[in-house]
């Protein structure tokens, strides 16, 4: 109960503001489009144009816990990937052996986070931490561009301190689904730091919905990509999947845990 009680007071104070107060943008075809090329083919750290990737195999997350409150972030991150599973119709699930995990998630603090980093993703990406608050990392295969494992590393007061627990659990996950990149072209989006709000937005449920439509394939590069998420709109617009966004959006269990 007191992590519930702490949680929800947390997210008040995130969500005090009216949610969505923005244009439609889910509802754009054109728009959502090219939020999702910049999203999905572009990365983060590194220029250039890249294929898509996602995860094939069930996503088994394994957690570590080396810092307090592990009930609470137990808590959240079982409603997100909850959510997730829910949007992508994907499995994604939590496992209580790390051998059977291809995802290893680790709370830890800032003292220990450029060792935790070096060791699980490589000394290569402590460079990217003075500007992070937490990371995540994931390994595709050089063939069939599936996303195969991932890493994500949160320094638990470090976030704290940047009032970015919540936005860490909920967007390092999400891209480890396999949309890498920031960008000012989503919006609302948790992918785009001038959004305010910290949960999936309704663009966000249309972009992960899209990626993993069985339509889309690991290692289609832009042109393609583009052709088939053209028919997959026309289709999500037929059917009201974009009309819906809002409602799938607030069914996430974050959501519902705090009455909003």
């Amino acid at each position: 109960m007191l992590g519930k009680v702490r949680l929800a007071a947390c997210l008040l104070l995130v969500f005090s503001a009216s949610a969505w107060a923005y244009s439609e943008t889910w509802k754009d075809k054109s728009f959502i489009s090219k939020a999702f090329v910049q999203v999905a083919l572009r990365n983060e750290y590194n220029a250039g144009k890249y294929p898509l990737v996602k995860w094939t195999q069930p996503v088994k997350i394994w957690v570590q816990h080396d810092v307090p409150d592990k009930a609470l972030h137990d808590e959240l991150v079982d409603l997100h990937i909850q959510h997730l599973a829910l949007v992508t119709h994907h499995p994604i699930y939590r496992v209580s052996n790390r051998d059977e995990a291809n995802v290893t998630w680790i709370f830890t603090k800032e003292a220990k986070w450029d060792n935790e980093v070096a060791t699980h993703i490589g000394k290569s990406s402590l460079g990217v931490l003075n500007n992070a608050i937490c990371i995540a990392n994931y390994t595709t295969d050089i063939d069939t561009h599936e996303i195969i494992k991932a890493v994500i590393i949160i320094p638990v007061d470090k976030a704290h301190e940047r009032g970015k627990l919540l936005a860490c659990i909920v967007e390092e996950i999400t891209q480890a689904l396999g949309l890498p990149n920031d960008s000012q072209q989503a919006y609302p989006s948790i992918f785009n730091d001038e959004t305010p709000e910290e949960l999936l937005s309704p663009l966000d449920v249309i972009l992960l919905s899209m990626l993993y439509d069985k339509r889309l394939k690991t290692g289609m590069k832009e042109k393609e990509v583009k052709n088939v998420i053209q028919s997959i709109l026309k289709e999500y617009e037929q059917q009201g999947v974009l009309n819906n966004a809002v409602t799938l959006s607030k069914s996430a269990p974050l959501y519902q845990l705090i009455g909003y």
